[in-house]
């Protein structure tokens, strides 16, 4: 007589006890996921920030990637929008739609990494839902923060004569894709990993607390996201790419291009860079540059005004927009 079947998929309670439960961390809030419901954590003297973001296979990321990458990207670019918010992370709820191309084991890598996500990160799973899909797979969070109470920085601060800043290099989100899908080369492999690996800035969150009149990850590519900022705030902004910080790598394969302004173009706009692009008073320059952001433009009145070399341009969309 032979026992239960290793590789058979449990059915929605049995995977949720399996994977899932282990991530509340003993929270009781989750209610050990054996209810509809959870009971949010509140904290006294704190507002609470919510955000909520989905990837889906071979939309936000290439099919077939592993599911420990997968589970990265998931957590991380949910945590870059509070970052951008000067929020501190603490608790997520999800959705979880699994395709038939992710057996058990796969399902199971992926709830490994999301423990090893959750502790590095230091949050706790609420809850959430797991379906089946014949489409492709996908994951939905909401994650939860903390700020002190109005300190939220929202994108609609900014003002004229405002700086225009961002956290760290441009461009390798989108050239980290190119090198996943093997469309240029990547030696280092520093490209695949940033892309699939991104830094949620939670680094700044001080610094952007104390700083920043308006914020914004950089997802969508940096002309977009600057262009969000300053219509948010009904003021234009001025973005020299000249200034745009770019790692070594970006630097590399932008001198190895053509035509200089479509290369840097794309690397402005490809998006996946989960920087912070940010506005603030010019006499926080000094503590945001030793806090590494680099100076990049400046909020204006009227419109707004993309430049290279000093002349002004239009690039387009500037990033990237869903259809």
């Amino acid at each position: 007589m032979s026992g239960p079947d290793p590789a058979r998929i449990p059915d929605e309670f049995g995977q949720i006890a399996e994977l899932f439960r282990p991530l509340t961390g003993g929270e009781p809030g989750a209610l050990d996921l054996l209810d509809d419901a959870a009971v949010l954590p509140v904290q006294a003297g704190s507002d609470i920030v919510v955000t909520q973001d989905a990837i889906v296979e071979g939309v936000h990321f290439p099919e077939g990637e592993s599911a420990e990458d997968a589970a990265a990207r998931f957590f991380r670019v949910n945590l870059s929008d509070l970052a951008a918010k000067g929020a501190e992370p603490f608790a997520w709820l999800q959705s979880i739609a699994w395709s038939k191309a992710w057996p058990l084991e796969r399902r199971r890598s992926f709830a490994r990494a999301l423990a090893v996500e959750a502790r590095e990160f230091g949050l706790v799973l609420l809850g959430g839902d797991t379906v089946s899909t014949p489409g492709p797979f996908m994951a939905s969070g909401t994650f939860f923060g903390r700020c002190p109470p109005g300190g939220i920085i929202r994108r609609s601060g900014a003002r004229p004569g405002d700086v225009l800043f961002v956290s760290g290099p441009v461009g390798d989100g989108w050239l980290g894709l190119k090198a996943v899908m093997g469309e240029i080369e990547d030696p280092s492999g520093a490209l695949r990993q940033g892309f699939r690996r991104p830094q949620p800035r939670l680094d700044l969150r001080e610094t952007l607390r104390d700083c920043a009149s308006a914020a914004a990850d950089v997802s969508d590519g940096l002309i977009a996201d600057a262009g969000h900022l300053a219509t948010a705030s009904g003021c234009g902004v001025c973005l020299d790419l000249e200034q745009m910080p770019l790692s070594g790598p970006a630097q590399a394969w932008l001198g190895a291009q053509p035509d200089r302004l479509t290369a840097l173009t794309g690397l402005a706009s490809g998006g996946d860079d989960y920087q912070i692009v940010l506005a603030a008073p010019a006499g926080k320059r000094q503590r945001l540059e030793a806090a590494g952001c680099t100076r990049i433009g400046e909020f204006v009145e009227g419109p707004s005004e993309i430049r290279l070399a000093g002349v002004a341009y239009a690039p387009g969309p500037g990033g990237w927009r869903h259809e």
